[in-house]
């Protein structure tokens, strides 16, 4: 893989300030293992990469699977740190340009990571799925790494780069300065692993504290003058461009689109992202939304939500022969200036062959591709853009144009 090296401040790729250049926090969980064989098998040469974590025995037989896969990894350097230890991830955070982590719930294990990347200029990319913790680093945090310079990425896998860099490919196909709306319908047949369910239903069962933490965001955020850019919630409908039944769906991709359209220029003086699931029989529509409202009720109940995350614990998740069989597609619904284009994102097993491989991407890139000078908390679509497409049209995941009029 070539890769071209930022020059545009100190401690990039390469530079003798950082040790690495780029360390992957939280290597030895399900996710966190299949990021680590992905950067295995395809970071480039030369690049400074370590495996980090509190269980330095688990580091080290994750090293000696990973030696199989080149057995230069046999070397590969093992930092010891916990999640809650200020000063081992201050350390952490200084000693590379690029941190990843997988360790999840992030509004329990992300914060100190957070921080000590904005502090220390570092920068940073994390699976959360979260609306809570990335609202409450934003407030947090923001400030601090536009002064350090320090690119805070959240949502760097299934949650939120399809419909974040799919709603990006999008819009870059309708016309400029003009009114545009785009929908976007997501399917998949995949499964979960046991820290995916721990994250969501933390989240659901943080009702209040998400409301907080997005008032106290929309009260440090700077208003968007001149233009408007909206995520809301689009009603259940049939959807007649994809032929099936349009449930929304309550996650953090609506808001992370609409924070890039307010701040690209490009998306237009008004934008409007809507985000579906796509689903073909209307029984199934109905048992899914029924579904849905049961386990929001259910995460309320402490006893119930604790026993559901102790029948999947974090580190457990589909084999690889059920990983083979998955696959995503979210196709894109894009409308403006009296044109119409469709286009769809595709690729795997989306929780977790293409989630590492997207994280491992995000990293390779912040760490090697020549970017926009950006810094704070940053969407995928804002920080990389064209750049991370490229990275991951070469590694196997669709970008594409399936109609326009």
């Amino acid at each position: 893989m070539n890769a071209q090296v930022r020059q545009d401040r100190p401690g990039d790729a390469g530079s003798p300030e950082r040790a690495y250049d780029v360390v992957l926090f939280g290597a030895t969980g399900f996710v966190g293992a299949l990021t680590a064989e992905y950067l295995a098998a395809h970071a480039p040469a030369g690049c400074r990469w370590a495996l980090a974590g509190r269980d330095l025995a688990k580091l080290e037989r994750l090293r000696d699977r990973l030696a199989v896969i080149d057995p230069a990894c046999a070397g590969l350097p093992l930092l010891r740190a916990d999640a809650a230890d200020t000063g081992a991830v201050r350390e952490l955070a200084a000693s590379t340009r690029v941190l990843a982590t997988t360790v999840g719930p992030y509004v329990w294990y992300g914060a100190e990571l957070v921080a000590a990347c904005a502090e220390a200029g570092t920068d940073y990319v994390d699976l959360t799925g979260e609306p809570e913790f990335v609202d409450r680093m934003y407030v947090e945090h923001d400030a601090r790494a536009r002064e350090t310079g320090a690119r805070l990425v959240h949502a760097c896998g299934f949650d939120s780069i399809p419909a974040d860099l799919g709603a990006y490919f999008t819009v870059g196909r309708l016309p400029e300065g003009v009114p545009l709306t785009v929908d976007g319908f997501v399917r998949s047949n995949a499964l979960f692993s046991g820290g995916t369910l721990a994250s969501a239903l933390t989240a659901l069962s943080r009702g209040p504290q998400t409301l907080a933490a997005s008032h106290a965001r929309r009260l440090h955020e700077p208003r968007l003058l001149g233009r408007r850019a909206r995520g809301p919630v689009g009603p259940p409908r049939f959807s007649r461009e994809t032929g099936t039944w349009a449930l929304p769906l309550p996650t953090l991709d609506p808001a992370i689109v609409a924070r890039s359209a307010a701040a690209l220029e490009r998306y237009g003086p008004d934008f409007r992202y809507r985000h579906y699931a796509s689903v073909k029989h209307l029984p199934v529509a109905v048992g899914g939304t029924a579904a849905l409202g049961a386990t929001v009720a259910l995460a309320q109940v402490p006893p119930v939500r604790r026993w559901l995350m102790n029948r999947w614990e974090p580190g457990q998740g589909p084999d690889a022969e059920r990983r083979a069989r998955s696959w995503f597609t979210v196709r894109f619904v894009g409308e403006g200036g009296g044109r119409r284009v469709l286009t769809e994102v595709s690729g795997g097993d989306p929780g977790y062959g293409e989630t590492a491989k997207m994280l491992a991407e995000s990293a390779l890139c912040l760490a090697y591709d020549a970017l926009p000078k950006a810094a704070g908390q940053l969407t995928t679509a804002v920080a990389m853009g064209d750049a991370l497409i490229t990275r991951l049209q070469k590694a196997g995941i669709t970008f594409r144009v399936a109609d326009a009029r």
